[in-house]
């Protein structure tokens, strides 16, 4: 899972705050969410998380016994702040929507992948779908469409979400560094790898660098357009060349 740590409130005010975070608890479960949309309604989604394990609330992310219960109870805090906060914000006409993305295994179950919307419902990554992304996704998915199957190596899945990512910074600048990243190994149950990159990071430089030049390479080697005849106001022939 990975994610850009930029946010905007206009093309004059962009700040970084993190929006990959773990709520892992090592040898019994892993937990990863991911977060886009208002700044202001997913800090308060992740700080009511965190007080629910602090305050040993019954029902928390250290507590729930199954991976699509944690996302019902994400969902219903989503929904939760949301009521609260959303007429003051839509009286000023901004979006109070968010999405996440909650990955993981708890303990005596398969390694799951949601994405929650922002009414709280869920849904979840399948062999026909393997990968669920949120936030500015239109830059990123075509190389993710074209590169990742369900059986794709777990190393080679990695490098696809930093090229989707940094295809996402070259065209669009609401998306930027720090990167974060995690990889987690079915029924390993701890987090073992982890990575920030920040702007100017040597490998993310070489990774773009070598993106773009086999890029290029790959457009200058396809085929010339072979256009067909067409007919001219005369009713003749014409080849173009």
């Amino acid at each position: 899972m990975g994610a850009d740590s930029r946010t905007n409130a206009g093309v004059d005010y962009t700040s970084s705050y993190r929006k990959l975070f773990d709520f892992s608890v090592a040898n019994e479960r892993a937990i990863i969410l991911c977060t886009s949309g208002n700044l202001s309604v997913t800090q308060a989604v992740i700080n009511q998380l965190k007080r629910d394990i602090r305050s040993q609330e019954a029902i928390n992310l250290h507590t729930i016994s199954s991976l699509p219960d944690v996302a019902d109870y994400i969902g219903s805090k989503i929904r939760q702040i949301q009521e609260r906060d959303r007429p003051w914000l839509e009286a000023d006409g901004i979006d109070y929507h968010c999405n996440f993305l909650l990955g993981g295994q708890i303990k005596g179950e398969e390694t799951q992948l949601y994405l929650i919307y922002p009414q709280g419902n869920y849904i979840q990554a399948t062999k026909e779908t393997p990968f669920l992304q949120i936030g500015e996704t239109k830059y990123g998915k075509p190389l993710l469409d074209r590169t990742i199957t369900y059986d794709t190596p777990l190393e080679a899945m990695a490098k696809c979400a930093l090229l989707s990512i940094d295809s996402t910074m070259k065209s669009n600048i609401s998306v930027g560094p720090p990167i974060n990243l995690v990889m987690y190994e079915s029924d390993s149950l701890v987090i073992r790898n982890k990575l920030e990159l920040r702007l100017g990071d040597p490998y993310l430089a070489k990774m773009r660098g070598l993106w773009e030049e086999y890029v290029r390479h790959a457009f200058d080697s396809m085929p010339n357009v072979e256009w067909q005849a067409h007919l001219s106001d005369s009713g003749e022939d014409i080849l173009i060349d």
